[in-house]
C-alpha cells in the first residue's frame, strides 16, 4: 500500500499520524503504548486536516532521524525494538517509525516513572495503564495468566466445585480427583499444601466465587426503543463462569424475534439474529475477559435496533482488531480456556469469530461493529434498515452499555458526599484491590471504625462508587471493599 492509501486510512489501534515531531513527550507515549501492545506504525509528516503529506526536506531527514532514536533511546525504558524509514512522495519525506510489540512489557517513560508513564493503545488513543493494567502487563512479561494465580486464602477443602466435577464428566467423559485438579491448573502445589487458583473460584459455586469475584457476572437488559432510558426486562448471570453463556442465551433468546418465511416448499423459520453467531461472541466474551478487573462486569443489551456484548478489558495485546476473522488466537485465561474446550464451549483455537463471521453471512441486513470503549472489549450487531437514517444516526452515537452507568460530575459526589477531591481519589483508587476497612482508615489516620464508615464510605457506596466484597454481611469480619464502575470512571475523569 503507497502512502496516498495509507494517508486515507482511519487512526487506529496501530497507526497513527503527526505533522511534526512532538517537542513533548507525546511521541514517546505512541511507541511505548504500542509496544506495550500490538506495536503499530507512526507516520511523521502528515497533516491531520485535511490528511495530506506535508513531508520533511531531503536534507533533515538523516538528523531527524538521529533525534528520534536519540529520544526513543533515552526516554523509553526497557529499550524499545523499533525501525524508522522514510517514504518519498514528490520529493517530500515521510519519516515512519514501526514500532513491534515488546518481550519486556511494562514499557514506561523514564523521567515519569513507573507508575505514571506506561500507556497503552485504546482505539485511536494512548491511554495512562492503571494498577491492574500493569500488573496485566507484567504477567504477559512473565507468560503467566490471572487464572492460573493461587489464592493464598484458600485451601482445596473450600472449592465448591460439585457443579463443574458433574458437566466436565458429563462433556469430557473423565472423573475430577485432586491430581485431576492439580492437571487443569485448578490447584497449584507449594510445599505440601493445595491452594486452589483463580480459575477453580471462578468455576466455584456461588457463594465462594462472589466472595472474591463479586463482578464475575453479567448483567442483561432489553431496553425499549434505542436508548437505555427504559428498561423491559433483565437478567444477573451470576452462576459459575462455565455456566452463564447458556443462561444468557436463553434471556437473548427471550427478548428477540423469530419469523417466518415462504420458501420454495416449506415454510421457513428464522430468527431476527443468528443464534449460533451470537451464541459465539458471549462465549468469547466469558472466556477473554479481563477478570483482573475486580469492579466491572459482563454487559448484554438488547435493544430494538441492535444487540451490544461488552466485556471488562481490551482486546488480548497480541491480537490486531482488524484482523479477528483470520484465525488469530492469543488465550488471556489459560487455565479456563483449555477447560472450556473439554466441556464442549470452545471447539477449536481461534475459531470463534470465524463462526461468527461464517454465520453473519446469512443475515445481510445485519451489520457488525467492534469497538474499545475506555479498558472494555465490544461488539454491536446492528440492523442496517432499521427505521431510518435517524435511526441509524441513534444507533452510532448510543451511549457505550459498559457506561450506561452514567459518569458523575464532581459536583454531585462532592455535594452528596461532603469529601475532598483527594479522599475521594485515595478511597477509590485504594480499593482497586479489595480492601479491608483497617487499611484504608490507616490512610486517614482514623481510629474509629463506625464513624470512618459512616463518613468515608457509606457515602461512597450510596453512590455505587465502591462496594462491599461480602454485600450480604455487611458487618462481616472478612468483609472489604472494592471500586465499582462507576468509580473506576469516575476516578479517570478525576485524573483528567
Amino acid at each position: 500500500m503507497d502512502i496516498q492509501e495509507i494517508i486515507k486510512l482511519p487512526e487506529g489501534r496501530r497507526l497513527e499520524f503527526k505533522q511534526n515531531i512532538p517537542t513533548d513527550d507525546k511521541l514517546e507515549r505512541t511507541v511505548i503504548a504500542f509496544s506495550n501492545s500490538a506495536g503499530g506504525d507512526i507516520y511523521l509528516g502528515v497533516s491531520e486536516k485535511p490528511r495530506k503529506v506535508i513531508g520533511f526536506k531531503e536534507g533533515e531527514i538523516i538528523k531527524l532521524e538521529e533525534k528520534i532514536s536519540s529520544r526513543l533511546y533515552e526516554n523509553c525504558v526497557p529499550l524499545i525494538s523499533f525501525n524508522i524509514a522514510f517514504i518519498n512522495f514528490n520529493n517530500k519525506y515521510v519519516i515512519k517509525i514501526t514500532v513491534y510489540p515488546g518481550m519486556q512489557s511494562p514499557y514506561y517513560i523514564r523521567n515519569t516513572g513507573f507508575e505514571k508513564g506506561t500507556y497503552i493503545r485504546v482505539g485511536s488513543t494512548n491511554r495512562l495503564a492503571d494498577y491492574d493494567i500493569i500488573r496485566e502487563l507484567e504477567r504477559r512479561r512473565r507468560n503467566i495468566s490471572f487464572d492460573s494465580l493461587p489464592v493464598y486464602e484458600l485451601n482445596e477443602k473450600d472449592l465448591m466445585l460439585n457443579s463443574f466435577v458433574k458437566a466436565y464428566k458429563k462433556f469430557a467423559k473423565k472423573t475430577v480427583n485432586k491430581a485431576g485438579l492439580l492437571k487443569l491448573g485448578l490447584l497449584y502445589k507449594e510445599e505440601n499444601k493445595y491452594i486452589p487458583t483463580n480459575a477453580a473460584v471462578l468455576l466455584s459455586g456461588l457463594n465462594l466465587k462472589n466472595k472474591f469475584f463479586p463482578y464475575a457476572k453479567i448483567e442483561c437488559a432489553r431496553f425499549k426503543g434505542t436508548q437505555t432510558s427504559e428498561t423491559l426486562d433483565s437478567l444477573t448471570v451470576n452462576s459459575p463462569v462455565f455456566e452463564q453463556p447458556d443462561e444468557v442465551m436463553h434471556f437473548v433468546q427471550k427478548n428477540i424475534r423469530k419469523g417466518s418465511t415462504i420458501g420454495l416448499v416449506y415454510r421457513e423459520e428464522r430468527w431476527e439474529y443468528p443464534l449460533q453467531a451470537l451464541r459465539e461472541l458471549i462465549i468469547n466474551a466469558v472466556i477473554h475477559r479481563d477478570y483482573s478487573q475486580l469492579g466491572r462486569d459482563i454487559k448484554v443489551a438488547v435493544f430494538d435496533d441492535m444487540i451490544e456484548i461488552t466485556s471488562p478489558g481490551t482486546l488480548p495485546l497480541g491480537i490486531d482488531i482488524e484482523n479477528l476473522s483470520s484465525g488469530q488466537s492469543e488465550i488471556r485465561n489459560r487455565i479456563l480456556a483449555p477447560i472450556f474446550k473439554e466441556i464442549k464451549l470452545i471447539e477449536q483455537w481461534g475459531t470463534g469469530f470465524r463462526k461468527f463471521f461464517l454465520a453473519m453471512e446469512e443475515y445481510p441486513e445485519l451489520e457488525f461493529k467492534i469497538l474499545e470503549p475506555g479498558l472494555s472489549f465490544q461488539v454491536q450487531v446492528i440492523k442496517k434498515d432499521f427505521q431510518s437514517a435517524k435511526g441509524k444516526a441513534q444507533a452510532e452515537t448510543k451511549p457505550v452499555l459498559d457506561s450506561t452507568v452514567s459518569a458523575l460530575s464532581w459536583h454531585q459526589v462532592g455535594t452528596k458526599s461532603a469529601l475532598s477531591r483527594q479522599q475521594v481519589g485515595i478511597i477509590i483508587q485504594s480499593c482497586k484491590q479489595p480492601q479491608p476497612i483497617s487499611e484504608l482508615m490507616k490512610k486517614f489516620e482514623w481510629k474509629d471504625r463506625t464513624k470512618f464508615k459512616k463518613k468515608f464510605l457509606n457515602p461512597l457506596i450510596e453512590l455505587d462508587l465502591i462496594a462491599m466484597t461480602i454485600p450480604d454481611k455487611p458487618n462481616s469480619s472478612k468483609q472489604k471493599y472494592i471500586s465499582a464502575e462507576k468509580g473506576n470512571q469516575f476516578l479517570v475523569e478525576l485524573d483528567k
